[in-house]
């Protein structure tokens, strides 16, 4: 059966990709993008089963706007991807106040906006799924990339609440987190910040522990979504590509390695 799914940052990567894999399927599709040129050719090949939205997330306002477009051009709304984001490169020290803050307007507070506007629907509907574009680096840590990283943190915590307050309404959520990949996230969409030469040698350090063999392939997540989408049972969350797991293991072994080791503090700070 035909779902209408509505994708934030269509314009290109994940959101262009998955939006055309929905739109093959016959599925209709909401695709909201600050440029809606972007759109042209799959608006010209997919006519009525896509309906392009002009948005920025940032805007409040306008995201509820965009929603009530969306359900009063197909009815319901089945699932939320929530796309749109960037990558902020730098070191914590390097990040002017304006690059922190537009990280979190886009990655948190963007994200937040379509999430509330599209939740009377689905509560009213009995049904919907919220997917949440995370990252591995929302489970784990990289140098130069902390005020990314804290944004995506932040969606994880954002979400998983989220999925407790929600599940009473049939309505699921499920954190997308993704190692790297070749898309332009780390090109025409990311944001660097002002270098100080005293981080050149994290920053160079970081660049070397990349290969080509631990960027994914954007258009082999296709099949991954969509089995996503039409799960009866969705997970909370679902890493994409082959990198998380086995660091994910190693990062959360060395945490309960720790908290161990100082727990006889812990307790005693408990104070009875």
């Amino acid at each position: 059966m035909a779902k209408t799914i509505f994708i934030t940052g269509a314009s290109r990567g994940f959101g262009k990709i998955w939006a055309e894999a929905f739109l093959k399927r016959g599925d209709r599709v909401v695709a909201t993008a600050r440029n809606l040129t972007t759109l042209d050719e799959l608006k010209n090949q997919y006519g009525d089963l896509l309906l392009p939205i002009q948005l920025d997330v940032t805007d409040r306002a306008a995201a509820f706007d965009a929603i009530r477009q969306a359900k009063e051009s197909f009815g319901q709304i089945d699932v939320l991807i929530n796309n749109a984001g960037y990558g902020l490169f730098g070191a914590i020290e390097e990040a002017t106040e304006q690059e922190a803050r537009d990280q979190f307007e886009a990655n948190v507070f963007g994200l937040l906006w379509v999430t509330q506007a599209v939740l009377p629907v689905m509560r009213e509907q009995g049904h919907g799924h919220i997917i949440q574009l995370s990252s591995l680096l929302g489970v784990l840590t990289l140098p130069t990339l902390g005020l990314y990283n804290a944004s995506k943190f932040a969606v994880e915590g954002l979400s998983e609440t989220l999925a407790t307050e929600v599940k009473e309404f049939g309505i699921k959520v499920t954190l997308v987190e993704p190692n790297g990949f070749s898309t332009d996230w780390g090109g025409a969409s990311a944001t660097h910040s002002k270098p100080i030469s005293a981080y050149d040698g994290v920053k160079a350090a970081f660049r070397a522990g990349f290969t080509e063999d631990t960027i994914g392939i954007p258009e082999a997540t296709t099949d991954a979504i969509l089995k996503l989408v039409d799960s009866t049972n969705p997970p909370l969350r679902l890493f994409l590509g082959k990198v998380p797991l086995p660091l994910a293991k190693q990062v959360y072994a060395d945490r309960l390695a720790t908290w161990e080791e100082w727990n006889e503090v812990a307790v005693q700070a408990h104070g009875k």
